[in-house]
């Protein structure tokens, strides 16, 4: 394992390129090869790419406060003082491995947003406690956790599916997330990766090399040294300032937020969908900083760490406009379709989803790509059209640990680049693929 990890620790700092470049690269990419294999000419390639550079904008918003309205919340002084508490559970490098890697895995399958921004800040918070930890692996382990996400109640394609009027209702119509997120399937996968991630992550800290183990200007920096505090009351303020800085404000619109959280609750279920848990977590921050004016300081830091999503959303688009115009993401599902029987449908499914993930990082956009040529298939082979579903989510969740687009967040709080951490994640996303194989194969 050691060997393993060193060369492919090795190999990323060599050749993996800035998150940004990688977008371009694969743009690229995506184009000679609807050149070479669907017969598109330069200049149509040209066409699909910039019909949909911005068809995702919406969809990137979503993502966006996915990721704002997350950090806002685990900024909150509430959430900070419990991952300071938290932190005190760790007093040794293993321990701080597999206490981020669980505490990350855990928040990613409530929100994956939330999850990111959690396990970035947790593991801040170890590193300070524990100094002797290769913060590398420390920040690896953290975003190990983002492998659990589309299984969770964050999940876009489970939480789509289950959506009336979703663009497959009439093909599978509404399936709700008892035979999905709740399926036996799903639960042995994520117990299983729960299980074993951190003891994978902890074993990994024999395989590090002997590079620069930890940041300590980022340590000692004054944004993770400090406690949370609150803006000291001041004499003479304006009406302005007054308003700004009203406790009161803040309660009365978090409150009639969360009212309406309630309605939706007691009108719709258990209806986890990717609007209403942005409409939780922002509201909860309003209320967690207490004031107008630390949550507007709170969401001026968050945004920050929005800008490389934001700028590199409409690449993907971009290059999902390609694959999809020319039928070059239809070519590459149809040859897996080709090759599977009823058993292996569901396991071929999940490894072009991982495929298709590298150039359509979007659980959202991804089903839009694949689910018009894998549920038909599914459906004439007989396969459950669930599981076909969750096997394009597994597959979209396995390669994240391979691609950087949504390590962005997480990487911009640590003060790190992607190359820091992909060589430990390559073993995660070998080990993960055993585990997730099983459940498609055999539940």
């Amino acid at each position: 394992m050691r060997s393993m990890t060193l060369f492919f620790n090795r190999l990323v700092q060599r050749y993996l390129p800035d998150a940004f470049l990688f977008a371009i690269i694969l743009t690229l990419i995506v184009f000679g090869l609807g050149i070479g294999f669907t017969g598109s000419s330069p200049a149509k390639m040209v066409q699909y790419w910039g019909d949909g550079f911005w068809d995702l904008l919406a969809f990137a918003m979503q993502m966006s406060l996915i990721v704002v309205t997350g950090y806002i919340l685990a900024n909150s002084p509430i959430i900070k003082s419990l991952l300071t508490r938290l932190s005190k559970l760790a007093t040794t490098p293993g321990q701080a491995i597999v206490l981020v890697t669980f505490t990350a895995a855990v928040a990613c399958l409530i929100n994956y947003g939330f999850g990111l921004v959690v396990g970035a800040l947790l593991a801040i918070h170890v590193a300070k406690r524990v100094p002797s930890v290769d913060y590398r692996l420390l920040m690896a382990s953290a975003y190990s956790g983002f492998l659990l996400w589309h299984g969770g109640l964050s999940g876009s394609i489970p939480l789509t599916i289950a959506t009336e009027g979703h663009f497959m209702a009439d093909s599978i119509g509404i399936i709700p997330i008892t035979e999905t997120i709740f399926s036996g399937m799903n639960l042995f996968i994520v117990g299983i990766l729960l299980v074993s991630l951190p003891l994978l992550n902890r074993l990994l800290m024999n395989s590090t090399d002997d590079l620069a183990k930890n940041n300590p200007d980022l340590l000692k920096s004054e944004t993770y040294t400090q406690e949370p505090e609150t803006t000291p009351v001041q004499e003479n303020m304006t009406p302005a300032e007054r308003l700004e800085n009203s406790k009161l404000l803040s309660l009365v619109i978090g409150l009639l937020g969360l009212a309406f959280v309630i309605y939706h609750f007691a009108k719709n279920g258990l209806d986890l969908n990717i609007n209403i848990v942005n409409f939780i977590f922002l509201f909860l921050g309003i209320i967690f900083h207490q004031t107008p004016r630390q949550f507007l300081d709170s969401v001026s830091d968050a945004v920050k760490n929005a800008g490389g999503i934001i700028i590199q959303f409409p690449f993907y688009a971009g290059i999902m406009g390609m694959m999809v115009a020319s039928g070059l993401s239809e070519q590459m599902s149809l040859w897996f379709v080709s090759i599977s029987s009823d058993f292996t449908f569901p396991l071929f499914t999940f490894i072009s989803a991982g495929i298709v993930n590298f150039f359509v990082p979007s659980g959202g956009g991804q089903w839009a790509v694949q689910a018009p040529i894998m549920i038909p298939a599914a459906l004439d082979l007989g396969v459950d059209t669930a599981k076909t579903a969750m096997a394009v989510a597994w597959g979209d969740a396995w390669t994240n640990m391979i691609q950087p687009f949504w390590a962005l967040p997480l990487l911009a709080i640590a003060g790190l680049k992607v190359k820091d951490i992909m060589g430990f994640c390559v073993i995660v996303l070998l080990w993960s693929f055993i585990p997730i194989s099983i459940g498609l194969l055999f539940f």
